[in-house]
């Protein structure tokens, strides 16, 4: 299935019009700005009245990196206690297809990028993607492809820019080959106050860093690090692996894996012995955009960053 928030709205299935629509946002939202009221009843009409049986839908999956194409299989439905409440109201749909972000160009990323919950996919984004499942090749696209979405207030702007940055940022990441996002890594735990020992090519024994306060993990903490960067996720029997390789009480485990971890891999962290922290993707980059500033030149050659500064 897929489905949507806006959960103050409550059930908004007997409304036909997207005045009723704005006005039920007027209602539930009204510290918000008029221009956030249109944005969240034009998605809720799009999903609730607009969208059609049979109609093609786009979702994206973050762990994976994979656009997931489906089609609309019912008309909307409102059920309280789905997903906790958090998203009540859905549609069935049976998922067909997916392609990965990683064989699509940058304008076709672009325009999938927006902070919408809900928006239509732009014609050539469309053709691109449909071409990348049929296996020719995509058509040219357009320089500046606009989505047919509502226009954004500055804060949902600030929003959408920063999500595509995130997205623009995991790219740059992904196309780093093994051993540079292995020293990426270090040089993040470099730049949160740590000296450390990149273990050389080879068996690691599941040690790819040790970062401790002298470097040499004499000293405590002592965190030790294995990196994947892979696509796939990694399992419970992944970490069990690590873990056998952390001596307690004193070490620390930082598992990082571009292609995040499985919800038993999850599991199997917290109720381990030794204190162990399993980092993907999104984990990453929150952490380099905090401590970017002191990282070193050689770590911020592999990812190059610029600061952008926004109206407060």
């Amino acid at each position: 299935m897929a489905a949507i928030g806006f959960i103050e709205a409550d059930n908004t299935l007997a409304l036909k019009t997207r005045d009723a629509f704005f006005k039920r946002m007027q209602d539930v939202y009204p510290q918000d700005s008029r221009a956030k009221q249109a944005n969240a009843a034009g998605q809720m009409f799009r999903f609730v009245q607009e969208m059609r049986v049979g109609d093609r839908l786009v979702t994206y999956d973050n762990a994976r990196r994979s656009y997931l194409i489906g089609r609309v299989a019912s008309d909307a439905a409102y059920n309280p206690a789905l997903f906790d409440g958090e998203f009540r109201t859905f549609r069935k749909v049976e998922w067909l297809n997916e392609v990965s972000r990683d064989t699509l160009s940058v304008t076709a990323r672009n325009s999938l990028g927006s902070v919408l919950t809900l928006f239509k996919v732009p014609a050539d984004t469309v053709a691109e993607m449909e071409a990348r499942m049929s296996g020719t090749t995509p058509p040219p696209s357009a320089e500046s492809p606009e989505s047919e979405g509502e226009r954004l207030d500055e804060e949902d702007l600030l929003q959408d820019l920063q999500a595509r940055s995130h997205e623009f940022i995991k790219d740059r990441i992904s196309r780093l080959d093994w051993a540079q996002m292995q020293h990426l890594v270090a040089g993040l735990l470099r730049a949160m106050g740590y000296k450390t020992r990149v273990s050389p090519s080879g068996p690691d024994r599941g040690k790819d860093i040790v970062a401790s306060p002298d470097g040499f993990g004499f000293e405590q903490p002592r965190i030790v690090v294995e990196v994947k960067h892979r696509s796939e996720q990694m399992g419970s029997q992944a970490v069990r692996s690590f873990l056998a390789v952390l001596r307690p009480p004193g070490d620390k485990g930082l598992y990082v894996s571009t292609g995040g971890f499985s919800r038993d891999a999850y599991y199997e962290a917290e109720r381990a012995a030794c204190p162990i922290t399993l980092m993907n993707l999104d984990d990453l980059v929150e952490a380099i955009l905090e401590h970017y500033e002191n990282m070193d030149l050689d770590t911020r050659v592999l990812l190059p960053l610029r600061r952008i500064y926004w109206p407060a």
